[in-house]
């Protein structure tokens, strides 16, 4: 099924998030108590204080919020396959997503295009659409996948895919990539680090890199999914 699909009508993404304000003590009190509800349904030791727990509220779209939306598409020309990357960050999130959602608007409609990411269905793809809503920004028609049979849903998941039907356990993009051999740099930020640097060193431009990268890796493991040869370096443009 995944070589039928003609790789260019693929946008490959990934998005950052933070949580929406830097500490904790910065929450209204409404929403710290509903943190603290959250805080115990997901914290790893019960005697960890909702403080801490909340270093980690980026994941949770009702709490965090995007800084960086970076996305690649390949494309072909004089049979020469290239892989063009861009990344759209900043501190408004409401700008973030309306250049986003307005780009697949305009260019890669459900009709033809596909939308493909690691966890893209549990975490990317749902995380823009609430973040829309939130922002009041009206979701696409590629995003909103309310009352669409599943088989109509024009969503790839490298991780999905990678299940062949078993819902037992996670595996990372940084495990696949090792056995798949595709060469991940030594010199990027850890997932973990996103919120920190992003607060504490204020480097949008780093962690768009970081973005970046880890779209040319699912953009990679797709084609060794599909037993094709990965794209080289030498044809991949960063922004």
């Amino acid at each position: 099924m995944l070589n039928n699909i003609k790789i260019e009508n693929i946008l490959f993404l990934d998005i950052e998030t933070v949580p929406a304000l830097k500490d904790y003590k910065e929450l209204t009190e409404p929403m710290k108590s509903l943190w603290n509800r959250k805080a115990k349904q997901i914290r790893s030791n019960p005697e960890e204080l909702p403080e801490v727990t909340y270093q980690r509220a980026g994941i949770y779209a009702e709490f965090g919020r995007i800084i960086c939306i970076s996305f690649g598409q390949f494309s072909k020309k004089n049979s020469v396959l290239k892989f063009r990357l861009k990344s759209i960050y900043g501190h408004n999130e409401a700008e973030i997503i309306t250049e986003f959602n307005e780009l697949l608007k305009k260019h890669y409609p459900p009709e033809t295009h596909y939308l493909c990411a690691h966890n893209g269905k549990e975490f990317d793809f749902p995380y823009i659409a609430r973040r829309s809503l939130i922002n009041g920004i009206q979701i696409p028609k590629t995003l909103d996948v309310a009352g669409i049979k599943p088989w109509d849903i024009k969503h790839l998941d490298t991780l999905d895919l990678w299940k062949f039907g078993d819902y037992k356990h996670y595996t990372s993009l940084q495990l696949l990539s090792a056995i798949f051999d595709i060469p991940t740099p030594k010199d990027d930020i850890d997932g973990s680090q996103v919120a920190g640097v992003y607060y504490n060193e204020n480097n949008l431009e780093r962690i768009a890199k970081y973005c970046e990268k880890d779209v040319l890796t699912v953009a990679r493991l797709l084609q060794k999914y599909r037993c094709e040869p990965m794209i080289a370096d030498e044809f991949v443009k960063f922004s």
